[in-house]
């Protein structure tokens, strides 16, 4: 069969690829460049079961091989469950118990009750002195300040 006069064939260029030809080729290209950016061992999505093919924890997809794995992480998909997982995620922490607080310690002061002097203002008629009076009860100590 002669290819060299094809529509968009070369002459020596081997003639144009088939479609699944085209489609291999591609799938090994968007491999080769997902297995450079993504690390398959540390993606917590991936999980090879039993029958020797490769599931997406977070779709639950099947993939024959890793080229089909790492060609839906890029897809819409996946994204898609992914950004739904992280608002979940984002919606929950709060609902988390936060972390407790370190509590201060309120100072504790003696409640005294009723004072134990009285201090009454006043004025001395015929003069117009002002003065304090204070009147300090039995028990009471004036330098402790506190009755006992």
């Amino acid at each position: 069969m002669d290819f060299q006069h094809r529509p968009g064939g070369k002459t020596g260029s081997g003639g144009v690829a088939s479609a699944s030809e085209s489609n291999r080729d591609r799938r090994e290209r968007l491999r080769q460049l997902a297995l450079e950016t993504i690390d398959i061992n540390k993606d917590p999505y991936f999980m090879k079961n039993h029958l020797g093919s490769y599931e997406c924890k977070l779709c639950l997809t099947l993939h024959n091989n890793e080229g089909s794995y790492l060609a839906h992480t890029q897809g819409k998909k996946h994204q898609t469950n992914l950004a739904r997982r992280a608002a979940k995620e984002a919606k929950e922490a709060p609902a988390q118990p936060a972390p407790e607080k370190v509590k201060v310690e309120v100072k504790k002061f003696v409640k005294i009750g009723r004072p134990g002097y009285k201090v009454t203002k006043q004025r001395d008629p015929e003069t117009g002195q002002q003065s304090l009076l204070f009147q300090v009860r039995a028990g009471f100590k004036l330098s402790s300040g506190f009755s006992r």
